[in-house]
């Protein structure tokens, strides 16, 4: 009651937010793993059943208590834009507010860029395998742009070929 302020300490606290991105970009792997261990292990999967059952755990599963950390930034950034919505903006702590928004949403973004990127190095390594693995195109500098059907025109006899198109 006597410092009523947010923006200060989430200002302080926030670009340890980006931290978030590493766990983001590998949490898909994550889930896979925990799936897989479940199935091929019977003592891991009775080892995580027995924790699920605990009081501490509330009823939830090991998948929903990964997911968290997943939803905190957007969750962060949803409260303080409320938040903002709702302080008068002549409160000592608007620009602290402010600030502290500007940060989390950057951290939220590079979780976003993070996701993205993983998820466009999976897709090429898709395609590296579909192509027969001949061509190494699984770089973190490669991006895919589009793919789709095509159609190539012959230039001596205007003849057309379908062809797919990986650009």
């Amino acid at each position: 009651t006597t410092t009523p302020r947010i923006g200060d300490i989430l200002q302080k606290l926030a670009p340890f937010l980006k931290m978030y991105g590493e766990y983001v970009k590998n949490f898909d792997n994550a889930m896979e793993l925990v799936k897989t261990w479940t199935e091929r292990s019977p003592q891991f999967k009775y080892i995580i059943q027995d924790i699920q059952k605990e009081k501490v755990c509330g009823n939830l599963t090991l998948q929903h208590h990964m997911l968290e950390p997943v939803q905190r930034i957007p969750r962060y950034e949803m409260l303080l834009k409320d938040y903002l919505r709702k302080l008068p903006q002549d409160s000592l702590d608007w620009k602290d507010a402010e600030k502290s928004l500007e940060i989390i949403s950057t951290a939220a973004s590079h979780s976003n860029s993070a996701i993205r990127k993983m998820e466009n190095l999976k897709k090429l390594l898709e395609i590296y395998e579909m192509l027969g693995e001949e061509e190494d195109i699984v770089n973190p500098s490669n991006e895919l742009i589009k793919e789709g059907q095509i159609l190539k025109l012959a230039a001596r006899n205007t003849s057309a070929q379908e062809r797919y198109l990986f650009l």
